[in-house]
């Protein structure tokens, strides 16, 4: 039964009022009058196809949904709450970016059979930590629990990115508040996305993925969470940090790469004596010979595993390799940029940081192309599409590639090889 102009009217008002916007704060953002949304939403006036993608956009919603005949009013409530909980218009705007982005990229992938079983995703049920004690011993229980589900062993990740994107999490880098590493959403029709911050650097950002995989795996009850640098001491905060850290480096991984240094064997033991949830007493005792972790060791160990000097260093206290005593001592020749001056002159090679950057766009783009090929989606669809992820003005996409894709497409008729 065709959508009437009346009916998609109230399904935008349903859609405004999800969000608690106002009629007056979405004419401003579509800078119409306050009259012609409210004509808009009573069906009295036509809404442009540009003014829909517009208000779509606004409500955090995919502009296929209000033509749906299961259209929900609270799809995208999570979703916007998310943006507007970042206290910054900017990186809200990108976060919306990101999900419209991400939609294109679950419906692509429908388009040409590829699309994930978000009903058989894993999840860990486990209770809220009620102490840091328990919230650090939940974090690295799951971490090992997932490691050995994908028959990781204890080799170093490759890519953090990809590995979440081949368990169906939508991944995206977004300029977010300085205050603000990353952020996880639930939506129940793309799936489990987060978002990391782009401003930092590569190797903050393994960790940060990392971190908001574990909100993935665990706090799915919550559906939408903030990462925030001055919330670091919460316990989802800290149960997601321990994962991270016995993700990223686990202990068999750690200790065995320190043993082809000639370090952490067994002339050295610290131990540990718990005295209550955050306290412990340490006592050290040495052998013959130095096994000392020095700071060229930990450059190496950091470069192994992927992840910054900082996180390896306080990987390595966590592990009782290095006393708190060492722990800053080696913190503070990081501090005095030391780290980074063995780093050049051991010549360890930088991350690709425009690779990473990229590496959505690949996948995104050839689905685009197979959907095309497919004759799933126009020539118009394509080019909007690469406009909307390599943010170019759709005018600025070359033709060219799509014209060979044309002149390339099966004729049906075979002509034998000479």
């Amino acid at each position: 039964m065709p959508l009437t102009q009346q009916e998609l009217g109230r399904r935008l008002r349903d859609a405004r009022e999800a969000v608690s916007f106002t009629q007056d704060q979405v004419a401003d953002h579509l800078d119409v009058s306050r009259s012609a949304i409210a004509q808009i939403e009573l069906g009295n006036r036509a809404v442009g196809s540009l003014e829909l993608d517009q208000l779509a956009r606004l409500y955090g919603r995919d502009i296929r949904e209000f033509f749906s005949e299961d259209f929900r009013q609270e799809t995208a409530l999570v979703a916007f709450r998310l943006a507007e909980a970042l206290a910054d218009e900017n990186a809200a705007d990108a976060l919306r970016d990101c999900m419209s982005v991400s939609r294109e990229l679950t419906h692509l992938e429908k388009l040409v059979g590829a699309n994930r079983d978000l009903a058989s995703m894993v999840r860990y049920g486990i209770p809220s930590p009620r102490s840091r004690y328990d919230a650090i011993r939940q974090g690295s229980s799951v971490a090992e629990q997932e490691r050995r589900r994908l028959a990781m062993g204890d080799a170093p990740i490759e890519d953090i990115n990809e590995l979440l994107q081949a368990q169906g999490v939508r991944t995206a880098m977004v300029s977010l508040p300085e205050d603000v590493s990353g952020l996880t959403l639930l939506d129940p029709d793309i799936g489990p996305f987060v978002a990391v911050n782009c401003e930092e650097h590569i190797l903050r950002r393994t960790f940060s993925f990392a971190h908001e995989y574990a909100h993935v795996l665990l706090d799915s009850d919550v559906k939408g969470t903030i990462s925030r640098n001055s919330q670091n001491t919460e316990l989802m905060e800290v149960r997601a940090n321990s994962f991270a850290a016995n993700f990223l480096m686990p202990e068999g991984g750690v200790r065995e790469f320190l043993s082809t240094l000639g370090k952490g064997g067994q002339a050295r033991l610290f131990a540990e004596t718990p005295t209550g949830d955050e306290s412990a007493i340490g006592i050290e005792a040495r052998g013959t010979g130095s096994q000392d972790v020095r700071l060229h060791d930990v450059v190496l160990l950091a470069h192994r595993f992927g992840v910054s000097r900082t996180v390896a260093l306080y990987r390595l206290r966590n592990l009782h390799i290095l006393s708190d005593r060492e722990l800053q001592v080696l913190l503070a020749q990081e501090r005095e940029g030391r780290g980074r001056d063995l780093e050049r002159l051991m010549r360890l090679p930088k991350p690709a940081h425009n690779e990473e950057r990229y590496r959505f766009h690949y996948r995104f783009l050839s689905l685009a192309l197979e959907a095309y090929e497919r004759e799933a989606i126009s020539r118009s669809k394509v080019e909007e599409l690469f406009a909307a992820v390599l943010k170019q003005p759709k005018s600025a996409i070359s033709l060219d590639e799509f014209q060979l894709i044309e002149r390339e497409k099966p004729t049906g008729v075979s002509i034998p090889g000479g």
